[in-house]
């Protein structure tokens, strides 16, 4: 019990800073949460969403998994996505990886893990096919951040494979997904530069018409 007394009274000093400098914050944030960014980044402790982009509860709508994954089997992510750009109407989504990802990391090794074996197998295929170009990198760890790096692009390509994203493209909803990666050895996040924010960026055999 002493344990989680700790992260009450935390959470009663965080309240009470936010409430001295904005005593009306809670009670218009209870009223409606009207983010323009949805945030799918990965479960490690130590990528905390609104802290690294300097943003207040309210303004980043968030999905997290192990390694930043999108699957077109995942009906978790996939509700998330749908009910951020269909609901909320958010117009980017900031695919967000990490240096030294331990997910990545595992996906290159030959050793079992468990359940986090299948969820991981698009990152061991991905390596796969990478194959070449990393192992001309001269360390392990260029190596784990080359193949993060190559996670996020293929993330990004996924989200905008949705049918989700291109109705809403359809719609004329202006709407980009980015890619982006942070480093906790320095605490930076930047843009890979991989954004898409039309149809006309997806591949021909991608491209899906409106029902």
């Amino acid at each position: 019990m002493h344990d989680l007394q700790e992260l009450i009274d935390n959470n009663a000093r965080w309240a009470d800073g936010i409430k001295q400098k904005d005593p009306d914050f809670f009670a218009k944030l209870a009223r409606q949460q009207t983010p323009e960014f949805l945030w799918i980044g990965c479960s490690d402790a130590r990528v905390p969403a609104n802290e690294i982009v300097g943003m207040l509860p309210g303004d980043l709508f968030v999905h997290r998994n192990v390694a930043n994954v999108v699957l077109h089997t995942d009906l978790n992510c996939l509700s998330v996505i749908q009910y951020a750009v269909d609901v909320l109407k958010v117009r980017h989504i900031l695919v967000t990886g990490h240096y030294g990802c331990g997910g990545v990391r595992a996906s290159m090794q030959d050793r079992q893990f468990g359940l986090i074996d299948g969820w991981l197998r698009s990152i061991r295929d991905l390596y796969y096919e990478h194959r070449v170009e990393l192992g001309k990198l001269p360390t392990e760890e260029a190596r784990v951040d080359r193949l993060c790096e190559l996670n996020v692009i293929q993330q990004v390509a996924n989200v905008g494979h949705t049918t989700i994203v291109q109705n809403a493209w359809h719609r004329g909803q202006e709407l980009s997904v980015h890619g982006c990666i942070y480093g906790i050895q320095d605490g930076r996040w930047k843009s890979l530069d991989v954004t898409i924010s039309g149809l006309d960026q997806l591949p021909p055999q991608y491209r899906l018409r409106p029902q």
